[in-house]
């Protein structure tokens, strides 16, 4: 179960940063869209490009402008923590 939930993460990953052409990164579009469409129940304001920004920021470690897999993972990783009841 957890094997093809990682899985998921992965394909969805590949599926939103391959729409201008690399898989490897989601850029600052790509990233809204991903957020808009698929953690808008998640994510606060989701709708809200402003918002979707600064949460970029805050997880583009390397302030590329560009999110990475594992950048991606962090913001992951924070929303199963605060929707498990988890600290951070």
């Amino acid at each position: 179960m957890m094997e093809s939930a990682i899985g998921v993460l992965l394909s969805q990953f590949k599926m939103y940063a391959g729409s201008d052409g690399s898989s490897d990164t989601l850029s600052r579009d790509e990233f809204r869209k991903l957020v808009k469409s698929e953690l808008s129940n998640f994510v606060k304001d989701a709708g809200d490009p402003g918002v979707v920004d600064q949460l970029m920021s805050s997880l583009d470690k390397n302030n590329d402008g560009e999110l990475s897999f594992l950048e991606f993972w962090q913001l992951i990783g924070q929303l199963a923590c605060k929707r498990g009841g988890y600290s951070q």
